[in-house]
């Protein structure tokens, strides 16, 4: 019983902020209608974040599997090395090296560029994800693969038809990891872009709620807290489970 009491009055208390925005949103209906013709418009700065999420949620699958698999199942020199120096990120102040990314961005012509955004935000999302997926793929019987191998299937198309299948939950709870890290930063898209048509979400909500002198107007800033919240609510709780087997069966094996 005392369990049950325990983990309502934690729901109570994580959902008490994300209710009074709410609340406070629709106090002043027309904070939508305001957020909704500000500059290019609410569904531009929407679609921008959309599209940097999912490029950022493809790119860190990608290579976090790819990666993920190749530290779990071969030798090479140099291999935990390599693996230290990818997670070592992690203990870079992750605003110090904005700039000289901005800097590099220029030099590839992909400076004030969504596609660039989302490489910088596939960079901060490898040590967590390679992590998670070299775990998960270490977890998985040798005799799976092996099996594999043996019915005729070659190393890539093993990886691709059962390996990757066996380990969907590790990839969902990186995906996940990546879609709200792109979808709710703020920093790197005020620092990286400096074209209106190009922010997304948070830069755009920032800058539609500031007026003269500085002041903030809270029910629109409310407002579009809603606006991001919802689509991360959405996902979580449908990928809950998923999230949960993932990092049961990988984060928790190192």
């Amino acid at each position: 019983m005392s369990r049950y009491l325990t983990l309502s009055a934690l729901a109570v208390l994580f959902l008490f902020p994300l209710v009074w925005s709410g609340y406070a949103s629709l106090e002043e209906p027309a904070n939508y209608l305001e957020m909704a013709r500000f500059g290019e418009g609410i569904g531009t700065y929407a679609t921008n974040s959309l599209l940097v999420s999912v490029m950022t949620v493809g790119g860190t699958l990608i290579v976090s599997a790819l990666g993920g698999y190749g530290f779990a199942r071969f030798d090479f020199p140099g291999k935990n090395l390599l693996f230290l120096a990818t997670l070592a990120i992690l203990m870079v102040p992750y605003a110090t090296i904005l700039i000289p990314l901005y800097v590099l961005l220029g030099y590839l012509g992909l400076q004030n560029s969504l596609a660039g955004l989302s490489l910088v935000f596939v960079m901060f999302q490898l040590p967590f994800a390679l992590f998670m997926m070299r775990n998960a793929f270490e977890a998985l019987p040798r005799e799976l693969e092996e099996a594999a191998l043996v019915d005729g299937c070659g190393t890539f198309r093993a990886f691709w038809r059962i390996l990757l299948h066996a380990v969907r939950p590790a990839l969902i709870t990186v995906g996940l990891f990546a879609f709200l890290a792109s979808w709710n930063d703020f920093f790197a898209p005020l620092i990286l872009l400096n074209d209106g048509s190009s922010f997304t979400l948070p830069v755009a909500v920032v800058s539609m709620t500031q007026h003269t002198f500085g002041a903030i107007d809270y029910g629109m800033l409310q407002a579009g807290v809603m606006v991001m919240a919802i689509p991360c609510l959405i996902l979580f709780i449908v990928l809950q489970r998923h999230y949960v087997r993932g990092f049961m069966s990988g984060a928790l094996r190192g």
